[in-house]
């Protein structure tokens, strides 16, 4: 099984229980990024996150971004790009570009 397959065997499991849950996945990378196009995180409405889609502080915004799209029911394209010099700062080690889209698992 795949990470990713991992990431969406635990979303569904979390769903069965009756948890609210959101799926994120990285859909475009530019530069340097932690994780590939097509990596993806689990989050549900009570916190719980499953996979990787960067590090740093990304993951903390799709994360909220994530239950904002729980709230709602609309999913989001979510777009983070920082220079060289704050790339450290916000878990993109060289700079770079990462799009990550964010949906309600149904």
């Amino acid at each position: 099984m795949t990470d990713v397959e991992d990431v969406l065997s635990i979303a569904a499991g979390w769903q069965a229980t009756g948890e609210q849950v959101a799926i994120a996945t990285v859909t475009e990378t530019w530069g340097s990024s932690p994780r590939p196009a097509g990596s993806r995180m689990a989050v549900t409405k009570s916190g719980k996150m499953a996979g990787s889609v960067s590090g740093g502080c990304i993951e903390g915004a799709v994360a909220e971004a994530a239950k904002q799209v729980m709230a709602s029911g609309a999913p989001k394209l979510l777009d983070f790009g920082v220079t060289n010099e704050r790339a450290w700062e916000v878990g993109l080690a060289c700079g770079g570009k990462v799009k990550v889209f964010v949906e309600p698992l149904t």
